[in-house]
C-alpha cells in the first residue's frame, strides 16, 4: 500500500521519500547504482519505456563507467607515485619514504570513504556505526544485498544534497577500492618476487652455471675435441 501510494506521489510524512518514488536526485543515486552494477533493488522502472531505456543504458553505461574508473584509479596512483618520488629524492630514504606514502594515502582513503561516510549515515539514517560500516563495505564493494539502502527511509525528510553526496561517494569510493585492490595485488607479486630470490637464489645461481656448461658452443667444442685425432710425435 505504501509503495502504490509513493508511486501516486503521496508519503507516509509528505517527504516523497519511499520506494517507487522518482526525484531528480533519487534517480540519480539509481543511475549510479545501475553503472556500478550496485543494484539494490529498493527501485526500479516499471513502464515499458523506462525498461528498455534502463537496459541500453546499462548496455553503455556499465562499460564507460568502468573505463572512467580506471583512468580515476590511476590518476590517484600517479599522484601518489609523484608524492612518493619527491619525498624520496628529498630523504633519499626509498623503501621506507614509499611504505609510509603507501600507508598514509590507504588511512587517508579509509578516513575519507568509509569512518566519515559511517559517522553521516549514523547521524542521517539512524543506523548504528557497524551497520552503517556494513552498509559503505556492501555498496563500494558492488555487492548490494539491499537489506539497508541510504535515502530511503519514509520517516525522514532528507535533504537535496544527501543523494547527491552519497552518488559521489559512491562513484570516488569504488575507484579508490580498485586501486586499493591493485596495490594489495602488486604488494603480494612482489613479496612473491622477494621470497623466490631469498628462498632460490642460490639454486638459480647453479642451474645458470649449469646451464652455461651444457650450452650449444660448449657442447660443440667437446665435440670437436672427440672427433680430432691424438698427435703423433
Amino acid at each position: 500500500v505504501v509503495q502504490r501510494a509513493s508511486k501516486a506521489g503521496l508519503s507516509l510524512k509528505y517527504n516523497q521519500t519511499t520506494d517507487g518514488f522518482w526525484k531528480f536526485t533519487s534517480s540519480a543515486v539509481f543511475a549510479a547504482t545501475v553503472v556500478t552494477t550496485i543494484g539494490y533493488g529498493n527501485m526500479s522502472p516499471t513502464s515499458t519505456v523506462g525498461q528498455i531505456f534502463c537496459v541500453f543504458f546499462a548496455l553503455f553505461g556499465i562499460p564507460l563507467n568502468m573505463v572512467v574508473l580506471s583512468r580515476v584509479g590511476k590518476y590517484m596512483l600517479a599522484v601518489e607515485r609523484n608524492l612518493s618520488d619527491f619525498l624520496e629524492g628529498k630523504s633519499r630514504r626509498k623503501g621506507c619514504t614509499r611504505f609510509c606514502v603507501h600507508m598514509f594515502c590507504y588511512i587517508c582513503g579509509a578516513l575519507l570513504f568509509f569512518i566519515m561516510p559511517m559517522l553521516v549515515f549514523q547521524q542521517h539514517e539512524g543506523w548504528t556505526y557497524s551497520e552503517a560500516i556494513y552498509y559503505c563495505f556492501i555498496t563500494l564493494s558492488t555487492i548490494g544485498f539491499g537489506d539497508f539502502v541510504a535515502d530511503n527511509n519514509p520517516d525522514k525528510d532528507y535533504p537535496d544534497w544527501y543523494s547527491v553526496l552519497i552518488a559521489s561517494w559512491i562513484f570516488f569510493g569504488m575507484a579508490w577500492l580498485a586501486l586499493l585492490i591493485n596495490h594489495s595485488i602488486d604488494i603480494l607479486e612482489r613479496l612473491n618476487a622477494y621470497l623466490k630470490k631469498g628462498c632460490c637464489g642460490g639454486k638459480t645461481q647453479e642451474e645458470s652455471s649449469s646451464a652455461e656448461d651444457n650450452s650449444p658452443e660448449t657442447q660443440v667444442e667437446d665435440d670437436n675435441d672427440i672427433k680430432k685425432p691424438p698427435i703423433t710425435q
